[in-house]
């Protein structure tokens, strides 16, 4: 079976640099499309259930979940080769962040419903989209791009200042080391 460093290497040059150069974004995409899975099951499960009336409830106890999941794949993966932070610090700032996160996704979805009132005026499938626009795709990206930028900041800084290209500590690494280096293998 292929692994991920199988399938990086075997990328051409230009490719490969530019998948290490970003391999925090990258994974930290696969992470959030994992947990986007997740969430947005965890949520329908709820809304078109016990939560049918209170959606943005739902929002909430769905981004939760996805929440704790992103917590174990992000450090555990996206962000491994950082550090610098006692667990208990580094598990208490990601779980601040990834609220303020949450609340961000959540906020699309609450000024729908409860400054525009859109629940006394559409119903059923449509309903179900608008719910999915605002909740999913606007308020994900809204709360993506917040902790994307707020992770790196302060619960995963950069352990050791960055050395030479693509993050290596080497100033001219050749590209196996770079390749292990930056999968986190060095």
């Amino acid at each position: 079976m292929p692994t991920i460093d199988g399938a990086v290497k075997s990328l051409p040059e230009p490719v490969r640099r530019l998948v290490l150069k970003h391999s925090e974004l990258i994974k930290f995409a696969i992470v959030g499309g994992t947990t986007f899975v997740v969430d947005m099951a965890v949520y329908y499960a709820l809304v078109f259930s016990v939560l049918e009336a209170k959606p943005v409830i739902a929002r909430i106890i769905s981004g939760v979940v996805a929440v704790i999941l992103s917590y174990v794949l992000n450090r555990e993966w996206a962000f491994k080769n950082r550090g610098g932070r006692e667990k208990h610090h580094e598990a208490m700032l990601f779980f601040g962040i990834s609220g303020i996160g949450v609340l961000l996704a959540a906020a699309p979805l609450w000024l729908g419903n409860n400054v525009f009132n859109m629940r006394e005026n559409i119903q059923g499938v449509e309903l179900a989209i608008v719910d999915f626009i605002l909740g999913f795709i606007i308020g994900n990206l809204l709360g993506m791009g917040f902790r994307f930028w707020a992770l790196r900041r302060f619960a995963f800084p950069d352990e050791q200042p960055r050395g030479g290209e693509g993050g290596s500590t080497d100033i001219h690494p050749n590209s196996d080391e770079l390749s292990d280096e930056e999968l986190g293998h060095a």
